[in-house]
C-alpha cells in the first residue's frame, strides 16, 4: 500500500509546487504595475478659451513634456500604427511573431531590429528605457500584458503619444506638434504626422543638417506605405511628401506670459484652460506695447491691463506689465501686487453717501482750503472752487470734497463697507489709513479694485434683469479658469453693499461728466461707446491709474514704475487713460446701463445747489435719485432775504417801512464757500448790501481763510532772521466793506474789498482779530511754530 501512495504523493506534492509557483507568478502579474506608471513632471500648460495654446512652462526635470493627451488625432495614430504596431488592436500586448522575426534578424546580422509593441514601449518608457536585454525584454512582455488588462488600447495610445520622446528636450506628440510646427496635434497634416510618427525611433535625425535624407526617407516611406495600405489618396500622398520637414524648434507661444506663470505657482504641471480670448490677448499685446514706447520716453517703464466679463466675472485679457527689459522688472505681475489706490475708492465713498441718503448727485459739496487735525488735503492742481456738485467733484477727482465727504460718512463705516466688498488688501485697521484712505492712502491690487468695478456692474445688470434682487455673494472674486462658475450666492431683496439706484447714478456721474480739471485733452478720450471710468494718481506721482465698467466689460489699466520711482506727469489721465480707451475700443459693443427705477425716486431739487428743494428755491427741476434720497435735507444755501423797493439794498423791520419791502429768495453761500465759488462761477450774485442805517450784525457774514480753525502756523527754520512773513486771508460776504485786523488787541491795518494781509511774526500764541466797518467781529486763536526741519 506503501508503494502506491508514494508516487500520489510525489504527484500531489509536484502540483502544490507548480500551484505554488502559478500563484505567485499570478501575485507577482497582477501587482507588477505601480499605481502611476508614470510619475514625470510635467510642463504647465495655459490655453486659451478657445483651446488655443497661448503659454506654457518647463517640467521641474527640464523637460518640454505637456500633461497626458485627452484624445489621439486620427492622423497621428494611423501612421504610428503602420509604422510600429500593425497589429496593435489585435495582439494581449506583444507580437510574437513581431519578437522572433526580430531574434532570428538580430542573431543573423550586424544591424539590430526592435520587436516591441506600442504596449511594449509604453512599459519600456514607463521604466526609463532599462539596457536592451533579452530580460528585459522578457519583463516588458510580462508587464505590457497587464496594461493591456488594466487599459483600452485608445489609453495605451494616449499614453505612448504623451511620453514617447522627440528629440532634445521634447517630450510628448503635443509638445512636438507646438516645438517642430507651431500648431496643436489635432491640426497635424498627413506629412507632419508621419514625420513625428518615425521621429521617435531614431530622435536623433530631427538636429539639421544632420541625417536629414535619411529622415526625409523614412517619413517618405511611411506616407507611401499609407498610400499603398488606401488610407489616404493618391494626391494626398504627393502633397505629403512635397511637405518640408521640421528643423529645429520653435519656441513656444507666451502670448500672456505673466498669468502663465501665475498659473505655474497656483497649478503647477496642470493643462489649464483660462477664459482668455486669444483674438483680444493679442490686442491687448499690441496695444501694451505700443503704449509702452509712449511712456518710455518719460521714463516710465511698466504698465499692465486688465480685462473682465462683469457678468461671469471671468477674465478675458490679462496683461501683467510691460515689454520692457528685465532691468525695469518687467517680469513683476503688476496686476497682483498692492500699489497706492490713488483716488479709485472714491466711486464706492459716492455711493454710499447717495445709497444712504446723505447725498445727491448734484448736490453741491465743500471744496475749501481745510486742515483736520493737523491733516492737510489738497486738489490736485492746488486750487479751489468753494461749491461744487458732489457727481463733478467725483468725475474731476477733486480731493478735498472726498476727504470732507468721508469725515461726514465716517471712516470706519467706509472701511467696513470696504470689507464687505472683499477688499482684502486692507489688512490695517481705519485709524491706520485715516482719511487718506479716499485719496491713497491704503494699497490694493489691479485684480481686486477692477474685480469690485465689476461686481458693482454686475449687482445693476442683475437687479435689472432679476426682479429687482440682489445676489449675497455679488463681490467674490474673479477668476481666469474657464471651467470655473462662479458662485454669487442667493438671491435677497436687500442689496448686499449698494443699492441700484446708487449704482446707477455713481455711473451716470463718471460718465456724463468726465472732463478732467484743468485738462483740455478729455476730448481725446470720448469713445464710440460709454464707460464709466475713473482715474487716479498716487501720492509722488508713482501709480497711474484709469479703471472703467460698461454692462459688459470691467477694465482696469495701470502705468508707473515697478520700483515705485515717481515720474513728472504719471497721472491717470494722461499715462493710463488713453490706454483704457483704446482698450475699449478693441471690445464689442455693450451699450448702456438702463435706469433701475424700482430703486429710483422721482424728486425735486433745487437746480442751483442739487439739494432737495425747500419753499425758497425759486429754480427747481426733477431728478431720478436713489430711493433714500428722500430722507436728505432740504437745501440749506437757499434763504429768504428782504430787499427795498429797488431791489439793490438790503432792508430790515427796524430801518424799512414793512410794506415796502421785496422779498427774495436767494442762494446765500458761507463766506468761504463764497470766496472761492464767486471766482469761478460768474453767474453767482452776492448778497446786495444794506440800506444805509440799517443793521448789519450777522453771524457767519466772515469768516478766516488763512490761518484755518486749529491749524498751526509753521515758519520755515534758518532763514538768518527771528521772525517770518505769513498772509491773513479772510472772506467777507458785503462787497466794498472794510477789514480792521488785530494781533492781541494791536491793529495791524485795514483791508477794502480784497482782505489779505501780510504780517511779520514770531513762533507763539496769539488772538487774531477781524472787525469790519459795522461792528461785525470774529476772532481765532492762532499757534505759530517753527518747522522741525525734518
Amino acid at each position: 500500500m506503501s508503494e502506491f501512495l508514494s508516487p500520489v504523493k510525489r504527484i500531489l506534492v509536484n502540483h502544490k509546487i507548480k500551484f505554488g509557483v502559478f500563484s505567485i507568478v499570478l501575485i507577482l502579474w497582477l501587482f507588477c504595475l505601480p499605481n502611476n506608471l508614470f510619475e514625470d513632471p510635467t510642463s504647465t500648460v495655459v490655453e486659451s478659451s478657445e483651446g488655443s495654446l497661448i503659454g506654457a512652462r518647463i517640467a521641474d526635470d527640464g523637460q518640454w513634456r505637456f500633461p497626458k493627451m485627452d484624445a489621439v488625432p486620427e492622423r497621428f495614430k494611423q501612421s504610428i500604427l503602420l509604422f510600429e504596431d500593425e497589429y496593435f488592436y489585435r495582439h494581449p500586448g506583444f507580437n510574437p511573431i513581431s519578437i522572433l522575426k526580430a531574434i532570428g534578424h538580430n542573431l543573423t546580422k550586424e544591424t539590430r531590429r526592435g520587436g516591441s509593441t506600442i504596449t511594449q514601449q509604453v512599459i519600456r518608457l514607463s521604466r526609463k528605457n532599462q539596457s536592451r536585454t533579452y530580460w528585459e525584454k522578457l519583463i516588458e512582455v510580462f508587464m505590457a500584458t497587464r496594461l493591456e488588462l488594466r487599459y483600452s488600447k485608445e489609453e495605451i495610445l494616449k499614453l505612448y503619444a504623451s511620453h514617447t520622446p522627440y528629440g532634445g528636450n521634447v517630450v510628448g506628440l503635443e509638445t512636438a506638434a507646438w516645438r517642430y510646427f507651431r500648431i496643436p496635434a489635432h491640426e497635424l497634416s498627413w506629412g507632419q504626422s508621419a514625420a513625428l510618427a518615425v521621429l521617435p525611433n531614431a530622435p536623433a535625425l530631427i538636429f539639421p543638417g544632420r541625417n536629414e535624407q535619411a529622415f526625409l526617407e523614412k517619413r517618405n516611406r511611411l506616407l507611401k506605405k499609407l498610400w499603398e495600405k488606401e488610407v489616404i489618396d493618391e494626391t494626398t500622398y504627393e502633397l505629403a511628401v512635397a511637405e518640408p520637414l521640421p528643423q529645429k524648434p520653435f519656441p513656444l507661444p507666451d502670448m500672456a506670459p505673466h498669468l502663465t506663470e501665475r498659473i505655474r505657482n497656483e497649478h503647477p504641471g496642470k493643462r489649464v484652460t483660462t477664459s482668455l480670448q486669444r483674438p483680444l490677448q493679442q490686442r491687448l499685446n499690441l496695444l501694451a506695447e505700443r503704449h509702452y514706447r509712449q511712456l518710455q520716453s518719460n521714463e516710465i517703464h511698466n504698465l499692465a491691463i486688465l480685462v473682465m466679463d462683469v457678468e461671469t466675472r471671468k477674465v478675458l485679457g490679462y496683461v501683467g506689465n510691460s515689454p520692457s527689459e528685465e532691468t525695469h522688472a518687467n517680469y513683476v505681475d503688476i496686476i497682483t501686487k498692492k500699489r497706492s489706490t490713488g483716488s479709485t475708492l472714491k466711486p464706492f465713498l459716492f455711493a454710499s453717501l447717495l445709497d444712504e441718503g446723505q447725498l445727491l448727485p448734484n448736490s453741491l459739496v465743500e471744496d475749501v482750503p481745510t486742515v483736520i487735525n493737523g491733516y492737510n488735503p489738497k486738489n490736485f492742481d492746488l486750487s479751489h472752487v468753494g461749491a461744487v456738485p458732489a457727481s463733478k467733484a467725483l468725475s474731476r477727482s477733486l480731493n478735498v470734497p472726498a476727504v470732507l465727504l468721508l469725515r461726514e460718512y465716517g471712516l470706519q463705516k467706509f472701511y467696513n463697507k470696504l470689507h464687505k466688498m472683499k477688499m482684502e488688501s486692507l489688512d490695517k485697521p481705519s485709524s491706520y489709513y485715516g482719511l487718506s484712505l479716499i485719496l491713497g492712502g491704503a494699497e490694493s491690487s489691479l485684480w481686486e479694485v477692477t474685480s469690485t468695478y465689476a461686481a458693482m456692474a454686475s449687482s445693476l445688470n442683475y437687479f435689472l434683469t432679476h426682479s429687482s434682487t440682489y445676489r449675497n455673494q455679488e463681490f467674490t472674486e474673479a477668476t481666469y479658469l474657464q471651467n470655473e462658475t462662479k458662485d454669487f450666492g442667493k438671491e435677497q431683496f436687500d442689496p448686499l453693499v449698494f443699492g441700484a439706484g446708487a449704482i446707477y447714478n455713481t455711473f451716470q456721474s463718471m460718465y456724463e461728466v468726465n472732463r478732467p480739471e484743468g485738462d483740455e485733452n478729455w476730448q481725446f478720450f470720448d469713445s464710440s461707446q460709454p464707460i464709466a471710468w475713473k482715474t487716479g494718481t498716487s501720492f509722488g506721482f508713482k501709480d497711474a491709474w484709469a479703471v472703467g465698467v460698461t454692462p459688459k466689460y470691467a477694465i482696469g489699466v495701470w502705468a508707473g514704475n515697478a520700483d515705485g520711482e515717481g515720474r513728472p506727469g504719471l497721472t491717470g489721465i494722461t499715462a493710463a487713460a488713453p490706454l483704457l480707451f483704446d482698450v475699449l475700443d478693441a471690445l464689442p459693443q455693450s451699450g448702456w446701463f438702463q435706469e433701475p427705477f424700482d430703486d429710483l425716486v422721482e424728486l425735486e431739487v433745487c437746480a442751483q445747489s442739487g439739494f432737495r428743494a425747500s419753499v425758497y428755491c425759486d429754480d427747481i427741476k426733477k431728478e431720478w435719485v436713489p430711493t433714500h434720497g428722500t430722507r436728505s435735507g432740504p437745501c440749506p444755501y437757499h434763504r429768504q432775504v428782504f430787499l427795498d423797493a429797488s431791489e439793490q439794498y438790503r432792508v430790515n423791520s427796524a430801518c424799512y417801512p414793512l410794506e415796502d419791502m421785496v422779498a427774495k429768495n436767494w442762494l446765500v453761500l458761507p463766506p468761504i464757500l463764497e470766496y472761492y465759488y464767486a471766482s469761478s462761477n460768474p453767474n453767482y450774485k452776492p448778497l446786495p448790501p444794506y440800506l444805509e442805517g440799517c443793521s448789519t450784525l450777522e453771524n457767519n457774514l466772515m469768516e478766516f481763510i488763512y490761518p484755518k480753525k486749529n491749524e498751526v502756523v509753521l515758519l520755515p527754520k534758518d532763514l538768518g532772521t527771528k521772525t517770518s512773513e505769513i498772509i491773513l486771508k479772510l472772506a467777507h460776504q458785503q462787497s466794498g466793506a472794510i477789514i480792521y485786523w488785530y494781533l492781541d488787541e494791536t491793529f495791524l491795518g485795514k483791508t477794502e474789498n480784497f482782505h489779505e494781509l501780510m504780517l511779520p511774526i514770531e513762533p507763539g500764541e496769539y488772538m487774531l482779530t477781524a472787525v469790519d466797518d459795522q461792528g461785525n467781529r470774529i476772532q481765532q486763536n492762532i499757534q505759530v511754530r517753527l518747522a522741525s526741519g525734518e
